[in-house]
């Protein structure tokens, strides 16, 4: 086990069981495994992203993932055509990869699961400067055999309406990093 900061920094979802409220009356809670299960796949995702291993990245998206991403495309279907996106994103940044989770939230039933995150994304451009930025994520997983699958991921970024510009915004928390 390292001693190395987490990557899932969470919070229970209000009302739930982890939080210390009962579940909705009618509606199961989310069995445990199932969303252990789903940070399990979560953690070596993000693993798989700061160590920019493709085929580990992609092994975790469903063959029919669609995707709506925050850079470059309004929308990709498939896991061969995210591949090639996440290709691109990767060739992006020279060296290190950041990419962490705040504040990842999971609700799970049956075999379906969302979840929705803040998440800090970045890296080492080809100028030698490190950038990052907050981006939003909300995700939907399905258990397939062999486990989890993501089967559609959503990034995003607010922006200014008038001017078109992207906010640089970061949780309060967050602030000076």
């Amino acid at each position: 086990m390292s001693n190395a900061p987490t990557t899932l920094e969470t919070r229970p979802a209000a009302g739930s069981p982890a939080a210390g409220a009962p579940a909705a009356t009618g509606s199961p809670a989310a069995p445990p495994a199932d969303e252990t299960a789903i940070r399990a796949m979560l953690e070596d995702w993000l693993a798989a992203v700061r160590e920019r291993d493709l085929d580990r990245i992609c092994a975790h998206y469903d063959p029919e993932v669609v995707a709506y991403d925050a850079i470059t495309h309004l929308r990709l279907s498939g896991v061969d055509a995210y591949r090639r996106h996440w290709q691109d994103c990767l060739a992006m940044c020279d060296g290190p990869m950041n990419f962490r989770f705040r504040d990842l939230t999971i609700a799970a039933c049956g075999d379906v699961a969302f979840g929705h995150a803040l998440v800090d994304c970045g890296g080492t451009g080809p100028n030698g400067k490190e950038e990052s930025h907050w981006t939003r994520m909300s995700a939907g997983y399905r258990k397939r055999e062999g486990g989890w699958r993501i089967v559609h991921e959503h990034f995003s970024a607010p922006f200014d309406v008038q001017t078109m510009k992207v906010l640089d915004l970061a949780p309060q928390e967050a602030v000076g990093r």
